[in-house]
């Protein structure tokens, strides 16, 4: 099945819902889904965005302004993760805790507004790796359009640049949580110190990266063909002042390189 027989399957379905909350956070698959949405439904698709520390605020910015100019309605809600229980603890079902109540709280909203159901941004590529997530999803009947349609990272960039959208080649980001080692305490101290390691690295080039976090250790996860650059000139040396500034201990570069779910290697 190509990529725009995927897309007409997608509109079918997503017309089919009637009226749809999409859990938006402005990165590319659920910008490329809002939009799929939007376009099909019309004012009866939504967007329902969560802020808190556990995402960059560029992140929020970007999702006003795009609903802003799609003319999409949006609404904003402070999920208080950290005072969920058991969250903070971190354990290897984190992403489930987090989920069951982020998700309990949207279907609440889009019932409020009228909307038949809620639809999240996860696709084929989602569906390896150790995802708890995912459990929480299924359990609250949230709808994944995007995986109903079989469509894979690559096709949704493919697709969005192909409808013009700016989020085609934007890297992948992920809960800030996701950047700590399980059973270490999530702090809102810690979030802050790596969503500003890495915006540094943003700042300075590096496109898809992480800043993982150990105690007080910094392991910078990159693409391996941007590694040699890292030691280029003074950029090494850069990163290492700007981490200790914001109060690591210890700043180092992980071998591998970036990849998904590399705090799940160890489980």
């Amino acid at each position: 099945m190509t990529e725009l027989e995927k897309l007409d399957l997608l509109k079918d379905y997503l017309k089919s819902l009637g009226s749809v909350a999409v859990a938006y956070s402005s990165g590319v698959d659920s910008t490329f889904l809002l939009k799929a949405a939007r376009d099909v439904l019309g004012d009866k698709a939504m967007a329902i965005t969560a802020y808190s520390g556990l995402f960059p605020h560029h992140e929020l910015e970007e999702s006003k302004r795009f609903c802003a100019g799609q003319g999409i309605r949006q609404i904003i809600f402070d999920p208080e993760e950290m005072s969920i229980e058991g969250f903070a603890q971190n354990p290897p079902d984190r992403c489930y805790i987090c989920k069951k109540a982020l998700f309990s709280k949207i279907k609440s909203i889009a019932a409020e507004n009228g909307m038949a159901y809620v639809a999240e941004g996860s696709n084929m590529d989602d569906m390896g790796d150790y995802r708890p997530g995912m459990r929480a999803i299924a359990e609250l009947e949230i709808t994944s359009p995007l995986r109903q349609a079989k469509l894979t990272k690559a096709e949704i960039r493919s697709l969005s640049h192909q409808m013009g959208l700016k989020t085609w080649s934007k890297p992948s980001y992920a809960c800030l949580a996701s950047r700590f080692a399980y059973g270490e305490t999530i702090t809102k101290e810690k979030l802050a110190m790596v969503e500003q390691a890495e915006s540094f690295l943003t700042s300075l080039g590096f496109g898809q990266m992480r800043v993982r976090i150990h105690g007080m250790m910094a392991r910078i996860e990159l693409l391996p063909e941007e590694m040699p650059r890292f030691f280029e000139g003074s950029i090494r040396a850069q990163v290492q002042d700007r981490l200790s500034e914001l109060g690591f201990s210890y700043v180092t570069l992980d071998l591998k390189g970036y990849r998904t779910g590399s705090m799940n290697e160890v489980l």
